[in-house]
């Protein structure tokens, strides 16, 4: 075990548990669907509750649908992908920008490990915003309220009220209140 996430290898349930993910999102994305709709889609793939003021623009990629939680008022661009089976906690009111990508998994250094999947979940506060196209890795907390500039790598958990850029991503300043 993992002490700062989970090892997964070569789980069957987690495999059919990815399969019924993948083939909902592909339902999801296939076609026009209205607002309400696309929620009733998501709570089919988190099994869980979505509160009805979430706005999701499709496709939207999920791996593992149990491993997301949205909160009141999210909003999450075209084009996201959310890697999950770590966990993600979306806050209220974040809003994610386009072709983000949210990758709770990763693989050991070491070639004779490298088939291990280790996870550590990812929590993006309450109005945070992330920008088009930015990457957020395992184990990041990102604060409430920050804004993460687009194209970014967030690699390191990004503080409340702060601004920032770059890969990897630094604080660069405070939110303008």
């Amino acid at each position: 075990m993992n002490p700062t996430g989970k090892d997964y290898v070569g789980s069957d349930a987690l495999y059919a548990d990815v399969q019924r993910t993948l083939r909902l999102c592909a339902e999801m994305n296939n076609g026009y669907h209205t607002e309400a709709e696309v929620r009733d889609c998501l709570r089919a793939i988190t099994r869980s509750e979505v509160p009805d003021d979430v706005r999701v623009f499709t496709p939207l990629n999920i791996n593992y649908g149990p491993g997301v939680t949205f909160g009141r008022d999210c909003f999450l661009n075209f084009g996201c992908t959310l890697l999950a089976i770590g966990g993600i906690t979306i806050g209220d009111g974040a809003f994610i920008g386009p072709h983000c990508v949210l990758a709770t998994e990763y693989h050991p250094e070491d070639p004779a490990k490298r088939h291990q999947l280790l996870t550590k979940p990812i929590v993006i506060g309450a109005g945070a915003w992330l920008g088009a196209d930015v990457k957020v890795l395992a184990g990041v907390t990102i604060g409430e309220n920050a804004i993460v500039a687009a194209g970014s790598v967030v690699t390191k958990d990004v503080p409340a009220n702060t601004v920032v850029a770059g890969t990897p991503a630094k604080v660069i300043r405070k939110v303008k209140q």
